[in-house]
């Protein structure tokens, strides 16, 4: 991959919008100069001295100190002069200045000392010499000083070792999260290991190396596989590319993970040492137990044994925690980095991907790598290790029993085995159900096109047609986790009566085999505890699998991802050209290496300083063109040079969701009067006077809050503001009113424009323009057919004289537009929010007046009781309480076969043996099979539970979500709706039920320990009951901070997406400013950002679990002392039950909080989820019993009466007392300036605004009383922005399937669509990629017509439909409109304006009301304000 990391630590220039002293200032200028001052006045002063003896000072105390300390200052600087030359020498190659610094120091500091002491032997008691040094030196060391001093550090790093190991260092957060909720200010800084700017340029270069490798690798494979082919003489060339692209795809999963391992290997070595330790502890407790039960035996043993065991046995235990928790310390910790690695990775190529690979991977998908596949990654560091050390620990395990029992071991190791196969053939079965992360996969990726293209649904009323796709993805999803879950069931099951099948095997084979062998209580619970350590390798074995088969599927999409093609460095060569400013020498392009080409034999040569235009009809190829220019397509042959920096004007303007300054600037620095003057040259400055708060005002993501025209000058203002040497602008003027077209042409684009003396190709449909273009290109079907200036065109009498002549009546007319096509307004005034709100909001705050996004925000403190009861209540209690008596049954069972276990080992023997053992074994194996059945109940129910009550609640989010109004889209970043519907829900499908399993499973067992230690030993009840307390103290603290951590890690995540998103959508407006090292490091922010709460989140795990492991010790050495003390009355039969079953506490309070606190953090994603529920919602789709005529609107007369309309209270009317009938079939245009008022009025006739007051009837209906489907259904429009989905062409066309492919084709005809589309391989099949980016704009335009058409209601609006399409397409789509529509009532948002000459009436709208109504002959008679915007257009 191409490398963009940071540049090196040392950077000696500026650090832009940064107002900090650079390092290289810090380091050079600010150490040498108290140095310099020295050694330039130390001779003069040296002089002074000389020339004025005062007689010699003895030593004193004071002077003995100077000079010591003199020197140990001196040495510290040539330490760290070694420090760097050893440390940091790869960081400092380029700047060896660094390392002169110290050394200067050092020096100065010697001449110091020898200057204290000359003044002591010339008498001289104070030195103002000196004095200024030492001042200069301070004063110059306090920059650098403030620069190492971090705000909140990690105090990690200064943690002793006994609190780095009891993880101590952490208490004081989460003290203060008990305290008041914490906020992300409270939260440390990452170390700087653990930064994304360390991870990953420490990464970027393996991963580069590697790639190459792997590669040469495949070709040397393949170059083999294709000479065996030649010598068969077989044709190859086809199969040999599938072979090398699939083995490309399986090498670069195992490279990417070649190359973490390479970055995290030796940390990740230090916590497998750890585990090793543990498991070493852990074995030495059941011989310890051994030892422990055969001095219970003994009737004349020293008590000093029983309680030197009992001590060893806890300080085990103690040992044991510590050291698996800094296992997992350091797992989580490689965890975290392999997340930044991977984010950062994928982030960093999706920056230079081609535009191939960039269609085969939607943002969806792109957003699910950096979430369920890195967290995917995350789960496989932490059960890496138990997929080669359980089957050790099992081995040990059998080991030890073999001692005990002998032979029946054997029966052990069978029903191991026999366990093992059922597991690993589930794990297969549950592997290849993954597929519902590929269902999951295409939710996300039609959920990100619903939220991209919500306010075409709106105006179509298509959302119930998503609904049904986006609910039929998810019922194959949850019926793919439902028989993964049953499976999973049938795993858990196994594997909680493993202990007891493996027990039942061994004991029974052992009694059976000879009467002889007799099971006493030392047998009994050494082998139960031996067999308990076997139950955690035998529980974590299949899930490390099935992690790991999981994490290798996403290594492998991860690594396809990663090593798709990227754009060549190659495409556009910078070479200086002599005189041309952009240079094409026969050059072929095309799309996709194996695509047709989109432009064939093309040769230009821009001349510096020029001006070119290209034109052509709409498909011709013209953007390709300008892609080709940019290095954007593939070069199939020829060169591309272009002479200094570029920039580039998209055809759909590319906005980020930043201020309007912020938009503009693009990472420049203010240059005040450029940036004035850039304004006024795009027209900007009278919209920013409409700004609430001016150019600091929010834009809305991909511009929502923002008109077509006013993102289009924003565009292009930020291409002006970079003074770059070349522009390419595609077709900027497509979307702005003829007068600000014809100022923007003057003021920026033209021979007198602000960019006269610099490189222009411009792609246009304006033929008003072309006169003043140095050169024009005609593109037809991807070849130039002509070139050369107006004049010398007009003088060939080829196709581009031809078109112009036919149009000539319109050549002076014809203009470029504006649209205050609000993406769903007029004026800015709506931008301080959208939704309805009570008086005292009225009043705002100044601040925030320029805000729009609302920022995803944490809630504070513990989860409200309300959410469980709300989750429990989706379950239904039907299947709560068969659940709880379930595990209730269950537990009975366990703790009965275990105490009858405890009677057995007590048996009295008699003559050797035991008497009715069959008995006994048949009573054991009853109740164990009992609770095998119980628990494979509980683990069903649970999951079909869960599944249930997640169906119900992604309905409910999705139901929510799309029937919110449309400003609340344009307030919520659609990363946090993203979100939602995918981490939140997956944490609902999946990790809430396993978290209950786990919690309910361990809180019964708890009990079921409590209980036999208190049956053996009553007085126990005194140590566990202050312990209890303990324990739910230690607990509270913990969860109140572990679930705000949670929530705040939940937060700042969704900026991360937000981020990605806006990234990938605007790629090519990156690449061709050459910002990728911005957004790369702003991208790190939001990464590092994120981890700063994820950190904590972890380490409060490991602390709790830490001190929670103690509390259960203490428990291990309360039930061994007690045992000790009881000797005498105690049975070794009741001891080896209770100590057995109290080395268990340690595991299971672990686990409870870790499984409690696991639910209690998912079941923020139910609040999350349910947080939508409480916004504010449309009206109702459709109205039950509605008397609404099928045919209506029959004749389509519309009447507004006194109609006013706001896009929130308190703010100006947009529209206001607008009184005006409409009758049938009249022709109605639409015109005014930017923010009069036209498009809300399309906003209030379908109802995306509500009305204010006053009423609008459609055929005597007052539609505010009718349902909006009913009403959005039964009115056409024709919008500004043509959005398609992803789908197929007919889906787009009618996604209900309610008209026949007859009626298709004739609506493609009608709209100049059917050649195109009957030449499509797959015809009305054929896939439109996501946003319909395989097709052209003009085309998608074409597209939306073809809608129209097809619906054909009594009413058509047309919202500057044809700002996209060139002037002959316009012609031929008006005529279109003109026939089929001709008994229909149309209004048209005027664009062209000789587009609606003819029309009944024009209503001119100004300021929200209307100035002008009439036919247009009278109105130009009159001379008001449509006769000067005529005049403008130059029509009259």
């Amino acid at each position: 991959m191409r490398t963009m990391n940071n540049p090196p630590f040392h950077k000696c220039k500026s650090v832009l919008n940064k107002p900090d002293l650079t390092e290289c200032f810090q380091n050079t200028v600010l150490v040498w100069f108290p140095c310099f001052y020295l050694w330039l006045l130390a001779p003069f002063y040296a002089l002074k001295l000389y020339c004025h003896d005062c007689g010699c000072i003895r030593i004193s105390t004071l002077c003995t100190a100077k000079t010591v300390l003199g020197f140990l200052l001196a040495s510290f600087g040539f330490v760290e002069f070694f420090y760097i030359l050893l440390e940091r020498s790869h960081e400092i190659q380029n700047h060896m200045v660094f390392l002169l610094s110290p050394i200067i120091r050092s020096l100065t500091v010697v001449l110091a000392i020898c200057i204290i002491q000359l003044e002591r032997i010339r008498g001289c008691r104070s030195s103002i010499f000196l004095f200024l040094f030492w001042v200069l030196a301070v004063v110059c060391s306090l920059v650098p000083l403030r620069a190492k001093i971090q705000l909140n550090p990690c105090p990690v790093k200064d943690a002793s070792f006994l609190s780095k190991m009891l993880f101590w260092w952490f208490t004081g957060l989460v003290v203060k999260g008990y305290r008041t909720p914490l906020e992300a200010g409270d939260l440390w800084n990452l170390r700087e290991e653990d930064t994304s700017d360390k991870i990953i340029s420490d990464l970027e270069e393996e991963w580069t190396t590697e790639c190459m490798s792997s590669l040469s690798i495949c070709f040397s494979r393949q170059e083999k596989t294709m000479a065996a082919g030649v010598a068969l003489g077989t044709r190859l060339p086809d199969q040999a590319q599938i072979l090398r692209k699939l083995q490309k795809e399986q090498s670069s999963g195992f490279c990417l993970l070649r190359t973490l391992a390479r970055n995290f290997g030796p940390y990740f070595l230090t916590g497998t040492m750890c585990i090793i330790f543990h498991d070493f502890f852990m074995f030495a407790i059941p011989q310890v137990l051994s030892l422990l039960l055969g001095f219970m035996n003994e009737e004349d043993a020293p008590l000093w044994k029983g309680y030197f065991y009992a001590t060893l046995m806890f300080l085990l235990s103690c040992l044991q925690s510590l050291f698996n928790h800094q296992y997992m310390y350091t797992c989580f910790t490689v965890g975290m980095r392999v997340k930044t690695a991977v984010m950062g990775l994928v982030y960093r190529k999706s920056l230079v991907i081609n535009s191939a690979s960039r269609r085969t991977c939607t943002v969806g998908e792109i957003v699910n790598l950096v979430s369920a596949d890195t967290q995917k990654l995350m789960d496989f560091v932490v059960y890496f290790n138990a997929v080669w050390l359980a089957p050790i620990e099992i081995a040990l395990c059998l080991f030890f029993l073999w001692q005990h029992l002998g032979p029946s071991a054997l029966a052990g190791i069978a029903t191991v085995i026999l366990i093992f196969p059922l597991n690993g053939f589930i794990a297969k079965k549950r592997s290849k159900l993954q597929v519902q992360m590929k269902f999951m996969d295409g939710r996300i990726k039609l959920m990100n096109e619903i939220l991209n293209g919500i306010k075409i649904l709106k105006f179509y009323a298509w959302e119930k047609a998503f609904l049904e796709q986006v609910l039929g993805y998810r019922e194959k999803e949850l019926k793919a986790l439902k028989k993964s879950q049953i499976l999973y069931s049938i795993s858990i099951a196994s594997f909680n009566s493993s202990t007891f099948l493996i027990a039942f095997a061994m004991f029974g084979v052992y009694v059976l085999i000879d009467d002889k062998n007799v099971l006493d209580a030392q047998k009994v619970f050494v082998s139960m505890a031996l067999i308990n350590i076997l139950k955690t390798p035998l529980s974590q074995l299949p899930f490390a699998m099935s992690t790991t088969m999981q994490a290798i599927v996403s290594l492998k999409r991860l690594g396809k991802y990663l090593c798709s093609e990227e754009l060549k460095d190659d495409n556009v060569a910078k070479a200086p050209l002599n005189g041309e400013g952009v240079l094409i020498d026969n050059g072929t392009f095309s799309w996709t290496k194996e695509g047709p080409p989109c432009l064939k034999r093309i040769n230009v040569c821009v001349p510096q300083g020029s001006l070119v235009a290209v034109v052509g009809h709409v498909g011709s190829g013209k953007s390709s063109l300008l892609s080709a220019m940019l290095g954007e397509t593939e070069k199939r042959s020829g060169s591309v040079s272009i002479k200094g920096s570029v920039a580039y004007v998209p055809q759909q303007a590319w906005i980020q969701n930043a201020t309007v300054q912020d938009n503009v600037m693009f990472g420049r620095e203010k240059q005040k009067t450029w940036y004035q003057r850039v304004l006024d040259a795009c027209a900007l400055l009278p919209d920013l006077e409409i700004l609430p708060a001016g150019d600091s005002t929010e834009i809305g993501e991909k511009g929502l809050n923002l008109s077509g025209g006013q993102k289009q000058r924003v565009s292009l203002a930020r291409a002006v503001y970079r003074k770059a040497d070349v522009y390419l602008l595609d077709d900027p003027l497509s979307a702005v009113d003829a007068h600000v077209g014809q100022h923007i042409f003057d003021k920026v684009i033209g021979p007198k424009g602000v960019l006269r003396d610099k490189t222009r190709v411009l792609v246009t449909h304006g033929m008003s323009f072309l006169p003043q273009a140095d050169l024009i290109l005609v593109l037809v079907d991807g070849e130039i057919t002509e070139s050369g200036s107006y004049q010398e065109l007009l003088s060939r009498h080829g196709a581009f004289a031809d078109f112009i002549h036919t149009f000539a009546s319109n050549d002076r007319k014809e203009s470029v537009t504006e649209t205050a096509a609000q993406r769903g307004r007029t004026s800015f005034t709506n931008l301080q929010g959208m939704e309805p709100m009570s008086e005292i909001d009225e009043e705002q705050v100044p601040e925030d007046l320029g805000k729009l996004m609302e920022v995803d925000k944490a809630h504070t403190g513990r989860v409200r009781l309300e959410m469980y009861m709300e989750y429990f209540k989706t379950i239904g209690m039907a299947f709560i309480i068969p659940i709880v008596f379930l595990y209730a049954f269950q537990q009975g069972a366990s703790l009965a076969y275990n105490y009858w276990l405890s009677l057995w080992a007590d048996e009295p023997i008699v003559n050797g043996t035991q008497v009715d053992t069959d008995m006994k074994l048949a009573v054991y194996g009853a109740l164990g099979f009992a609770q095998g059945i119980a628990i494979f109940g509980t683990t069903v129910a649970i999951s079909v539970g869960g599944i249930i009550a997640s169906r119900h609640l992604h309905m409910d989010l999705l139901k929510n979500v799309l029937h919110s109004p449309m400003s609340f889209f344009e307030t919520t970043p659609s990363g946090n709706l993203l979100n939602r519907f995918a981490k939140e829900i997956d944490a609902i499908d999946c990790m809430i039920p396993d978290g209950l399993k786990m919690m309910l499973g361990y809180l019964f067992k708890l009990m079921e320990v409590c209980i036999i230690v208190m049956l053996a030993t009553p007085f126990a009840a005194v140590v566990i009951l202050p312990l209890a307390i303990l324990y739910a103290f230690v607990q509270s603290f913990y969860v109140a901070t572990s679930c705000q951590l949670r929530r705040l890690e939940s937060v700042s995540r969704s900026p991360i997406y937000t981020h990605f998103n806006e990234t990938v959508q605007g790629a090519s407006v990156i690449r061709a400013f050459g910002e990728q090292h911005r957004f790369i490091v702003q991208a790190n922010k939001r990464i590092d950002f994120n981890q700063t709460s994820y950190f904590p989140r972890f380490v409060a795990t490991r602390w709790l679990a830490v001190n929670l492991e103690f509390v259960g010790n203490g428990v291990v050495l309360a039930a061994a002392i007690l045992s000790v003390m009881g000797k005498d009355t105690l049975s070794p039969g009741i001891v080896g039950l209770a100590v057995s079953h109290s080395l268990q506490v340690t595991g299971i309070l672990s686990w409870i909080v870790r499984s409690w606190t696991d639910v209690e953090n998912n079941i923020v994603s139910v609040e999350r989820v349910k947080e939508y529920a409480d916004t504010a919602k449309e009206a109702v789709w459709t109205v039950e019993g509605s008397s609404l005529p099928l045919a209506w609107p029959q004749t389509g007369t519309i009447e507004f009466q006194d109609y006013g309309l706001q896009y929130r209270k308190g703010l100006d009317w947009a529209l206001k007392g607008i009184t005006l009938k409409i009758q049938e079939r009249e022709k109605v245009g639409i015109v005014g300036r930017t923010g009069a008022g036209k498009s809300s009025l399309a906003l209030g006739i379908f109802r995306i605004l509500e009305a204010a007051k006053g009423e609008i009837y459609i055929d005597g209906v007052n539609i505010a009383e009718i349902g909006l489907h009913d009403l959005r259904s039964r009115i056409t429009i024709i919008p500004q922005d043509p959005v398609l989905f992803s789908g197929s062409l007919r889906m787009n066309l009618d996604p209900f399937n309610t008209y026949t492919d007859e009626e298709i084709w004739s609506s493609l005809e009608l709209a100049h669509l059917k050649n195109f589309v009957s030449n499509l391989p797959d015809k009305l099949n054929y896939e439109c990629s996501e946003g319909g980016e395989n097709l052209s704009l003009g085309q998608r335009q074409l597209v939306c017509l073809a809608r129209a058409l097809l619906r054909k209601t009594k009413i058509l609006v047309l919202d500057e439909a044809t700002a996209a399409v060139d002037l002959e397409t316009d012609t031929l789509i008006q005529s279109t409109i003109r026939q089929q529509f001709e008994d229909c009532t149309v209004l048209t948002i005027a664009h062209r304006l000789n587009t609606i000459m003819d029309y009944t009436r024009v209503i001119v709208m100004d300021k929200g009301h209307i100035s002008e109504m009439d036919s247009p002959t009278n109105l130009i008679s009159n001379r008001g304000q449509f006769y000067r915007m005529c005049r403008e257009a130059r029509l009259v």
